[in-house]
């Protein structure tokens, strides 16, 4: 079975072929080209099955990055009673860009990840959805991405807002660690 990048590629091929098929029969150098086009289909097959053979997949930084709860406020806050710890809080907005970038860099930072899963809770909220507008009002947000590091009780300990990269968002973690101790 191919996988989408792979069936874009055999697709092209296919025309490529067909344009050269039509090449071949009209300069009358048929072997030559047919060993040439024989050869192609047989590389760009097998590259194609490579690029579809589930056991050839890698590990994403999304396994190694910040695990968050996500949408569920309340689990957060009964998590961070249970085990003692802070909470870590990033209340985004689907149609925000520098939202998905924080996700798609920072969030998925392997030092990030572990300081982050190793010493918070933490939960990622739509600030337009469910319980997100509710804490938007509740913390005063007035945009997008909103870092905000609360004690178990849903008490501001330190806020910040907008894109910040995986040292940044370390280095704001221990600042909030040694707020509350």
């Amino acid at each position: 079975m191919l996988n989408k990048r792979g069936y874009i590629f055999v697709c092209k091929l296919k025309v490529f072929i067909s344009l050269l098929i039509k090449r071949i029969f009209m300069k009358q150098h048929f072997l030559r080209y047919s060993l040439l086009v024989a050869g192609l289909v047989a590389v760009i097959v097998s590259f194609a099955f490579i690029n579809a053979n589930p056991e050839n997949k890698t590990v994403t930084t999304e396994e190694k990055g910040i695990k968050f709860i996500e949408q569920d406020w309340n689990k957060a806050m009964e998590q961070a009673r249970a085990n003692k710890k802070l909470i870590f809080l990033d209340i985004y907005a689907t149609w925000c860009g520098p939202c998905k970038m924080l996700k798609k860099n920072t969030f998925t930072d392997e030092a990030a990840g572990k300081f982050f899963n190793d010493n918070f809770i933490n939960v990622s909220v739509d600030g337009e959805q469910g319980v997100g507008p509710e804490l938007a009002r509740k913390y005063g947000i007035e945009g997008y991405p909103s870092l905000i590091v609360t004690d178990a009780n849903g008490n501001i300990v330190l806020q910040t807002e907008g894109y910040v990269d995986p040292s940044y968002l370390i280095s704001f973690a221990k600042e909030a660690l040694k707020r509350k101790s």
